[in-house]
C-alpha cells in the first residue's frame, strides 16, 4: 500500500509541475492580451454633469498625447455642466440642422455654459484620432460643438477648476485605439 501511495505521489508530483506550467504561460498570455491599451479603462458611452451656469465659453483648443487626442472647452467662472455622446448627426442647438463634421464617428460635446461669440475652432488636421471640429450653437445657456473621430474610441470627460483665474476647462480625451 505504502509503494501505490508513493507511486501515485510520484505521479500526482510529475503531473503537477506539468500541470502547473502550463496555466501559468496560459495566464500571462491571457494577461498580456486583456492589457488595455495605455491602461485606458474609458469606454465609449455617453458622458454627463447636469449642472447649469451662468458661465461662458472664452475659447476651444485641442492637442495631441501618445494615447489620446484631447479637445478643452475654456470657461469663465465655475462649470461642472456637460453632455458628451457619440451620435450619428451633429445638430445645430435651437434649429435641429445637421451640421457636417468629418470622421468615422461624431462626439457631440455640450457644455452647459453660453457663447456671445463663435470661438475659433482648432486645426486638428494630422492628428490620430480627430478629423474635425465644427461649432454647432449656443443656445439658452449651452453651447455646443461636433467632433469628428477617426471611430467610435473609448472617451473620457472631466472638468478641472483654478480658483486663482476663476476659470474652468472641460475637458474631452479620446483614446487612439481600445
Amino acid at each position: 500500500m505504502f509503494r501505490t501511495t508513493l507511486r501515485r505521489s510520484a505521479a500526482a508530483l510529475a503531473l503537477g509541475v506539468a500541470v502547473t506550467a502550463a496555466p501559468v504561460a496560459l495566464a500571462t498570455t491571457s494577461a498580456s492580451a486583456a492589457t488595455p491599451y495605455c491602461g485606458i479603462y474609458w469606454g465609449s458611452l455617453a458622458k454627463s454633469s447636469s449642472r447649469m451656469t451662468t458661465s461662458t465659453v472664452t475659447g476651444l483648443r485641442a492637442g495631441e498625447h501618445p494615447c489620446y487626442d484631447r479637445l478643452v472647452v475654456d470657461i469663465k467662472g465655475r462649470v461642472t455642466g456637460y453632455d458628451v455622446r457619440y451620435v450619428s448627426q451633429i445638430t445645430m442647438d435651437a434649429s435641429g440642422m445637421p451640421v457636417a463634421v468629418a470622421g468615422g464617428a461624431k462626439l457631440q460635446v455640450m457644455v452647459r455654459a453660453a457663447s456671445w461669440t463663435r470661438p475659433a475652432m482648432p486645426n486638428v488636421s494630422g492628428y490620430t484620432t480627430f478629423r474635425q471640429v465644427v461649432w454647432a450653437g449656443s443656445f439658452e445657456g449651452q453651447s455646443s460643438f461636433g467632433l469628428g473621430v477617426r471611430a467610435r474610441l473609448p472617451f473620457r470627460v472631466f472638468t478641472l477648476y483654478d480658483a486663482t483665474t476663476n476659470k474652468t476647462r472641460v475637458v474631452v480625451d479620446v483614446a487612439h485605439h481600445w
